[in-house]
């Protein structure tokens, strides 16, 4: 029994291939409204390729600056204001004034240790040097924030579960 169909012939490796626009078009706008990278479809012997160059921000490098050489007798002394960093030790996290306790890190604060626990401190509280007076969440690590000397605290200047900055004040303690 013969076919109705004519019998396609096979194609030669350097015949031109027929390319769709409008299916090209349709792959790079999928690239576009989704986070592909590349997207391929085929379809008997086509096949179609859409890929996008993702490039990476580039790598900012510091060099360390130049060292500044005595300035002649004749100039004017310059006052240089260098912000003062951080500590780390709690001690030290007390703001010049000894009154605020600041957020060593970024992250949540949280005033209890679970949702149903009492509030580690409550205004008014007299605490003891090395007490927990809160925590921090910051990458998935709980992070006491602890009293760097005896006192009484004043104020909580932070709310249960609100994200702070470095060097944010949480705490006002008694001078």
């Amino acid at each position: 029994m013969a076919s109705d169909k004519p019998k396609s012939e096979p194609k030669l490796a350097n015949e031109p291939v027929e390319i769709d626009a409008s299916l090209v078009r349709q792959l790079a706008d999928i690239l576009n409204d989704t986070s592909l990278t590349e997207i391929e479809v085929e379809r008997g012997e086509l096949r179609i390729r859409v890929a996008r160059e993702i490039t990476a921000a580039p790598v900012m490098q510091y060099a360390a600056a130049p060292v500044a050489h005595a300035a002649p007798p004749s100039a004017a002394p310059q006052a240089a204001a260098v912000p003062a960093s951080m500590p780390s030790d709690p001690a030290t996290i007390v703001s010049r004034s000894g009154e605020q306790v600041k957020s060593p890190m970024v992250g949540t604060v949280y005033l209890q240790a679970s949702p149903e626990a009492p509030s580690f401190i409550a205004v008014g509280d007299k605490v003891k040097k090395g007490q927990t007076l809160l925590i921090i969440e910051a990458m998935k690590t709980m992070n006491p924030i602890q009293a760097p000397r005896d006192g009484v605290v004043l104020d909580i200047l932070v709310g249960d579960a609100q994200p702070v900055e470095f060097g944010e004040p949480l705490v006002m303690l008694e001078a």
